[in-house]
């Protein structure tokens, strides 16, 4: 009876679907995060009679056919990039990205990442680094002795150093923006990869043309919705549910047919 793999293919679909949700709930504080959704697809058919086939020679037929399904797989996780929330945090190295964009961030194997995370700490050079260590690029190094750090909307960071009385300018952040940056690959620690899905790095400073601007001292949230997280929660755990009462009631039907004398 295909009713059994039919529905099996249902509850393999809504475990893997619960998995989602319960991988965007774990992650409701997690700066920077994007939330994911499963998106799912019909099998392949099985034409019992398919439409359009002649059913006369005056040229009549069939209209609908009868086609029987194989039941439904996963097609894609994708990330949904909607802005998170904004929130303040009163920490100077603290960087929140407004609209379109991702840091960029130096990997220990030279490879380069990608963030919406701009928690940033200073190493013991006093370059702006990851809470993992990893560097921002480009390298931006803060005095020790450099006091009222400001990192304007355009991404020019500054500071007083010393006995000085004027700031100095110590760097300058950029944004990469990509095609389809939902084709980027999550590595975890908050980080992406390019991919040619995402197509190459577009690299601009903050506030031009299609590009996000930088707030100080605060980050971005999640942005992950907790009602919506539920409700959808519930509803795959009932299309479960339905699911395993398919495969209740086939059994049920094959007993039956099997004590037929």
């Amino acid at each position: 009876m295909k009713a059994l793999h039919i529905a099996a293919t249902g509850m393999m679909a809504q475990e893997l679907n619960v998995e989602v949700i319960s991988n965007n709930i774990a992650n409701m504080r997690t700066t920077g995060f994007k939330r994911q959704r499963a998106d799912f697809q019909d099998l392949l058919y099985t034409d019992m009679r398919r439409m359009g086939t002649s059913t006369s020679e005056a040229g009549t037929m069939v209209p609908t056919g009868v086609q029987i399904g194989s039941g439904v797989r996963t097609a894609a996780t994708p990330r949904i990039m909607s802005q998170g929330n904004v929130l303040p945090t009163q920490k100077s190295l603290d960087v929140a990205i407004r609209g379109e964009g991702f840091f960029r961030i130096a990997m220990p194997d030279g490879r380069t990442a990608y963030t919406r995370d701009g928690s940033f700490e200073r190493d013991s050079e006093g370059r702006m680094v990851t809470v993992d260590g990893y560097l921002l690029d480009p390298t931006i190094a803060i005095p020790e002795n450099a006091r009222d750090i400001a990192i304007s909307a355009t991404g020019t960071v500054q500071a007083t150093v010393g006995n000085a009385t004027a700031p100095q300018v110590l760097g300058q952040l950029d944004l990469a923006r990509f095609v389809n940056k939902a084709g980027l690959e999550a590595i975890g620690d908050n980080l992406f990869l390019e991919t040619e899905a995402s197509g190459a790095a577009l690299v601009a400073s903050p506030g031009e043309e299609g590009y996000g601007n930088l707030l100080q001292a605060h980050l971005e949230m999640a942005n992950v919705n907790a009602v919506t997280e539920i409700s959808d929660l519930i509803a795959a755990q009932r299309a479960y549910e339905m699911n395993s009462r398919v495969i209740r009631a086939a059994d049920e039907m094959l007993s039956s047919t099997a004590q037929i004398r």
